[in-house]
């Protein structure tokens, strides 16, 4: 087999001893994959847009704090199974999820399941910068002061550890009153990520968070994801085989079924999926033959 060269893109080493991961119900996916506790899993995941069935049967089980990116050609539903683990997909007319996702071993479409509380466990940062129309400040707070914090130094010691998480502190802590709208799309993205980081998440989901970016913002984007695995739970969704290969510690591969529904065809560490992968679909799609 033809071997991938990612020399120059250096995939993440585990930092922490691990451990082998059991197997899924199907078996097909996780020969040889290794994570360490499980933070997110699906089982048995079908997602379905009125008759339309986008996801079929997805068995995916995501590594606490680690990235795991979502990788495969357009209209795989890469991003519909990233919005189902915090039922972003509730907001879209007409959709059904059958199987199990679960976040620490709970079921997150239990009847009763707060959802609200699902969504500040699971935060979402988009693929455009999508800053409220406020202040610097404003951005940041929003989401505590939604959660009942109302005290002026509690919110300004939010907003700061957020900026700081988010490596912003110093570049706007001299204009917090300012519009968010008027920074640079680096910092805006940024910016997102610390108004996600304010209602302390355990997850926080990308889909495709740097593709507006130039290259140098996306640098910082990237830099901030290996800084923030230390505390959280990531999953990125990416269409950038070189950015999947820098910064992910496991990519799940999706391709699409003859029915047009996506399906997860290959899981394991970067290396391995980079550079000896399984199925010759994911050869052919990271090598760039494919898609």
């Amino acid at each position: 087999m033809e071997k991938l060269d990612v020399t120059d893109v250096q995939p993440t080493a585990p930092q922490i001893p691990m451990r082998p991961l059991a197997a899924f119900r199907d078996g097909e996916l996780t020969d040889g994959a290794i994570v360490d506790e499980v933070k997110l899993e699906t089982a048995g995941l079908s997602v379905y847009y009125g008759s339309f069935r986008a996801l079929t049967e997805i068995n995916l089980r995501v590594p606490t704090q680690r990235i795991t990116a979502i990788i495969g050609p357009s209209g795989c539903g890469k991003s519909t199974l990233l919005r189902t683990f915090n039922r972003m997909n509730d907001l879209v007319p007409n959709v059904r999820v059958e199987g199990q996702v679960r976040l620490d071993g709970e079921s997150l479409y239990e009847s009763g399941s707060d959802v609200v509380d699902i969504r500040r466990r699971v935060g979402m940062v988009f693929q455009r910068p999508n800053p409220f129309p406020k202040s610097i400040f404003d951005n940041v707070a929003f989401g505590p002061r939604l959660y009942g914090v109302r005290r002026r130094e509690d919110l300004e010691s939010i907003v700061e550890h957020s900026l700081r998480q988010a490596a912003l502190w110093d570049e706007v802590k001299d204009k917090l009153g300012e519009s968010g709208l008027a920074l640079s799309g680096g910092q805006q993205q940024r910016l997102c990520i610390a108004r996600a980081l304010a209602v302390e998440p355990e997850v926080i989901l990308m889909d495709e968070p740097a593709s507006a970016l130039d290259p140098t913002a996306t640098l910082r984007i990237e830099e901030l994801m290996q800084a923030l695995k230390k505390d959280y739970t990531i999953v990125i969704v990416t269409h950038n085989m070189q950015q999947a290969a820098r910064v992910s510690d496991f990519p799940g591969m999706m391709m699409m079924r003859p029915d047009r529904s996506g399906e997860l065809i290959e899981f394991g560490d970067t290396r391995t999926v980079f550079t000896r992968p399984k199925d010759p679909r994911t050869e052919d799609y990271v090598t760039g033959r494919f898609g």
